[in-house]
């Protein structure tokens, strides 16, 4: 399990960029100029709790954007990374996590409830790393509405 102070796993993953463009995004190409890096896992594009935590990091990422990089990882296609890109307007990289490994090694996959129901899947959870590719912040479990503001307090 990650923890605070441990090294971030690597990772390359296929994803979208601010500009739409599809390519490799690895863990260590993530930290542009020194800066941290927030880097979130959500369930599924263009699910209510999904999108409201996506444009609550659109909104606020000029507040951040000259000490972080945001980044979103879900297991959904490049396809639908597009689609929900264009149609939240969203202006940080989402990340395609397929089969669900770099997920679980950040102990982002496992079992949750909703609704009263258990299944296997995403749990929602967001990192702060630091350019030395340290883990600073975890937060596990985390509801979409007002997450963000929750983040920007650690900052």
């Amino acid at each position: 399990m990650i923890k605070e102070g441990m090294k971030a796993p690597d990772f390359c993953l296929l994803g979208v960029d601010e500009n739409a463009e599809v390519r490799e995004f690895c863990l260590s190409d993530l930290f542009k100029d020194g800066k941290r890096l927030i880097l979130y896992f959500y369930p599924k594009d263009n699910t209510p709790g999904c999108t409201t935590e996506a444009c609550d990091f659109r909104d606020n990422l000029n507040r951040w954007s000259s000490v972080c990089t945001v980044v979103g990882v879900s297991p959904d296609s490049i396809t639908s990374h597009k689609k929900f890109r264009e149609k939240q307007g969203l202006n940080f990289p989402l990340l395609s996590d397929v089969d669900n490994k770099v997920s679980k090694e950040y102990d982002a996959w496992g079992e949750k409830v909703m609704c009263g129901k258990t299944s296997i899947g995403i749990i929602r959870t967001t990192y702060l790393i630091g350019p030395d590719g340290v883990v600073q912040k975890m937060w596990r479990n985390v509801k979409a509405k007002g997450h963000v503001e929750k983040v920007l307090q650690v900052l």
